[in-house]
């Protein structure tokens, strides 16, 4: 039973990846490495002139806009734009350029889910455009008086960007509206929006954003189908505390005809999915974990760990050698996130 539903989730998978290549090609994003970005350590490589951004909706006032680094969540309607993060600062101006094709009211919140740079990078730029988006002048520009959006996160990504010294970041840069409880709440559009806190996951301030009357949810980097998940552990990171975020995710979600549909999730990085996504990807993070615990308890070293190849059957999906997130990174990370602490 247990290897007939790994097949059936990973031709499940398969079908739902072709449902949406057709959308995918027109984006020109075929591929789990989507535009060749993924996390802020690669920013030095990427060859931002050449990069394009685009905008695909996903349901009610949704839009996700890929392109711009880290995928940003676009929420419309009269009362003005939300994002859910803001992507490269290099990407900034086509970014508004994108948004600007779908509303000409002004951007009144940014929402970043944590602290890396492909998601916060463009906070500056964005947040000043406030109103100017509506006349299409952006560079160079002063926003009018109240007019710059307010920056939202959880209280540790504004510490941990104040902290950051190479480069320094402007405080203009850093969020404005921070919160320490486990939710945020919001209600903009005719919607509520929760934000909720998952600690120690990707990072130790990371966001999930919940559009409820849409049925969306923005996951930031916690879910990025894109390959195996990135614990940051530098940054407080923790594999148990990633799957607890899966977890929550999924107790949000509810699927629609056949598990497919009902409640979207957009991704960190990568394309667009559903529930039935999200359980596939736990279930290979739970495994994973579990797999490595038990190497843990049985005294075994990182480079016995390593060599086990604790990731083997889920490689060809996930797994990569060469680039920032490789899988012997992965098992790095999480062995540390299990093995006693000295």
């Amino acid at each position: 039973m247990t290897a007939f539903l790994a097949r059936f989730n990973r031709n499940r998978c398969a079908r739902g990846l072709r449902k949406f290549v057709p959308i995918a090609a027109a984006f020109g994003m075929i591929g789990f490495g989507a535009f060749g970005v993924r996390y802020a350590w690669a920013q030095q490589n990427q060859n931002f002139e050449n990069m394009q951004v685009h905008l695909l909706p996903v349901q009610g006032n949704v839009t996700m806009l890929v392109g711009a680094g880290g995928n940003i969540t676009v929420q419309a309607g009269k009362e003005g734009v939300l994002l859910v993060d803001a992507g490269f600062p290099q990407m900034a101006q086509k970014v508004l350029a994108a948004i600007k094709t779908i509303s000409d009211r002004p951007i009144r919140y940014i929402v970043n889910t944590h602290v890396h740079a492909d998601h916060t990078g463009g906070n500056e730029v964005i947040s000043k455009a406030g109103s100017i988006i509506a006349g299409g002048n952006f560079a160079g520009a002063t926003p009018d008086i109240g007019s710059t959006a307010v920056i939202i996160a959880h209280e540790r990504v504004q510490q941990r960007m104040a902290e950051q010294t190479s480069p320094k970041l402007s405080d203009d840069m850093l969020p404005r509206d921070t919160y320490f409880t486990p939710t945020k709440e919001l209600f903009f559009n005719g919607e509520a929006i929760q934000i909720i806190h998952i600690p120690d996951a990707h990072t130790d301030g990371d966001s999930i954003v919940f559009f409820r009357r849409s049925d969306v949810v923005s996951a930031g980097d916690i879910f990025t189908p894109t390959g195996y998940p990135v614990v940051d552990i530098e940054r407080g990171g923790n594999i148990n505390g990633l799957i607890a975020g899966l977890n929550r995710i999924i107790d949000i979600t509810i699927p629609a005809d056949k598990q497919e549909g009902g409640t979207y999730v957009i991704p960190g990085h990568g394309r667009l999915c559903d529930e039935a996504d999200v359980v596939e990807y736990r279930d290979m993070a739970t495994i994973i974990r579990d797999r490595v615990q038990d190497m843990v308890k049985k005294g075994m070293t990182l480079e016995q760990v390593r060599a086990a190849k604790p990731t083997r059957d889920y490689d060809p999906l996930y797994g990569s050698t060469t680039g920032f997130w490789t899988t012997d990174k992965f098992v790095d990370a999480v062995y540390a996130s299990l093995a006693p602490k000295k």
